[in-house]
């Protein structure tokens, strides 16, 4: 009888033989390489330019710019999900990303930031997502449906580690162009490559392959329509508490890494000081990225192993029980090496409980509702994330040194775990 770790090999060699899926992961991968470089262009532009300047609240409320607005509308792509093949979604959507990226370069070399800026990069990012929840929507297509953990711990680590890989590629490219508006600006319009190579690789696909089966209504549909369509995708999560618990739990570790995020973007702007190999500033910032896929990488390893000997529910209780311990260990001290360590514990964390939640919907979700159930997520994906952004603006000094915020999100992380503990055992959630 083979080993786990030989079976989850030999799920890995089954999915990279398959055409249809290699095919899929192209697009995932070029079009995430693409979004690092695009999202490093806006970060060092806003936070780390000589030529600008930004508060902990202009950072917040930056972010809050660009998520909310489409995390209000993000539901009814999803009713649109269902409805379009997502075949044409992901090649239009690709080929409208390289166009929008053009006009947001434009926008940095000329100097102009604040809500024309914002407003600009708010269209690529719901572009963006729209992609996203297509990709994940259409993965049960690719791959057998006893291969979705393995395959959802391939496609989206890969991709985390493709949008690092396209950050870092960006930091390269920034010491050729110079740190300033121009510079920026050429660093989002070099982006436009990953996405037309996206766009190529979707346009590969026969134009029904990658579903919906079914579609409910007609192509085009009334404002009316697509309300009832949201609100029967909502109650559909509604009727599967499995689903249900899964989007609880990635809200709250999006909204705690909400709260992680600003306080990172600040220690690395003002607090922290270059030590040897460690370094600040935006520089400092890649390294946290490098090592947060690195964990990320050893979650996708592990995470399709365990979670066939122990199910998803005792997973994921674990890793949010080892985010609270990292929280209130490795936090408090505030040094570079130990933040690194929770950077890796903690991009870890968030990149299993992904996994397992993106699963759990594939698993409990039919195919015509789960471009909605997708798009739900990741709209509650958003909103959590900017939740907690806010709170950190309002919690944490300009220095990002906050040590009862680090307990507070430590207690967050463990009440999580109790939470759903309880819920998988009442529920009685399969593994």
């Amino acid at each position: 009888m083979p080993t786990v770790s030989t079976a989850s090999r030999h799920v890995v060699r089954g999915l990279v033989r398959r055409g249809d899926f290699r095919r899929l992961l192209g697009t995932r991968l070029s079009g995430q390489f693409a979004d690092g470089i695009f999202q490093a262009s806006l970060a060092g532009a806003v936070l780390f330019n000589p030529e600008r300047a930004a508060t902990p609240a202009d950072v917040a409320a930056g972010f809050a710019i660009l998520l909310l607005p489409y995390s209000l509308v993000g539901p009814f792509a999803g009713v649109l999900l269902d409805r379009w093949t997502r075949r044409n979604v992901l090649l239009v959507a690709n080929l409208l990303r390289s166009a929008q990226v053009l006009a947001v370069a434009g926008l940095l070399v000329a100097g102009v930031g604040g809500t024309w800026l914002y407003l600009a990069a708010l269209t690529v990012l719901a572009v963006n997502r729209f992609v996203l929840s297509a990709l994940s929507a259409a993965l049960p297509h690719v791959a057998e449906e006893d291969d979705l953990v393995t395959a959802n711990a391939l496609t989206t680590t890969l991709g985390t580690v493709a949008a690092v890989a396209g950050a870092g590629a960006a930091l390269g490219l920034l010491q050729l162009v110079g740190e300033n508006n121009s510079g920026y600006g050429v660093l989002a319009a070099s982006s436009t490559v990953g996405y037309l190579a996206a766009a190529t690789f979707a346009r590969g696909f026969a134009g029904t392959y990658l579903g919906p089966d079914t579609v409910e209504g007609h192509a085009r549909s009334t404002a009316r329509d697509v309300v009832i369509g949201l609100v029967a995708g909502m109650r559909h999560i509604a009727a599967h508490p499995p689903a249900v618990g899964a989007l609880a739990v990635l809200a709250v570790h999006r909204a705690v890494y909400g709260i992680l995020t600003l306080a990172t973007l600040l220690l690395y702007r003002n607090y922290f000081v270059p030590e040897g190999f460690f370094r600040a500033g935006i520089v400092g910032l890649g390294q946290v990225l490098v090592i947060g896929a690195a964990g990320a990488l050893l979650a996708a390893a592990i995470t399709p192993m365990v979670t066939r000997r122990i199910g998803k529910p005792r997973w994921i209780v674990s890793l949010l029980v080892l985010a609270a311990v990292t929280e209130v260990t490795l936090g408090p001290p505030y040094e570079l090496e130990l933040l690194l360590v929770a950077g890796f514990l903690i991009g870890g964390v968030g990149q299993a409980v992904k996994i397992c939640a993106d699963t759990v919907f594939q698993e409990h979700v039919s195919d015509a509702y789960r471009g909605r159930v997708f798009s739900v997520s990741d709209t509650t994906y958003n909103l959590a994330f900017v939740s907690g952004l806010l709170i950190g603006a309002r919690t944490l000094p300009d220095n990002g040194v906050a040590l009862p915020v680090l307990i507070g999100v430590g207690i967050v992380y463990l009440l999580a775990a109790v939470g759903y503990a309880v819920a998988a055992r009442r529920y009685h959630y399969p593994h």
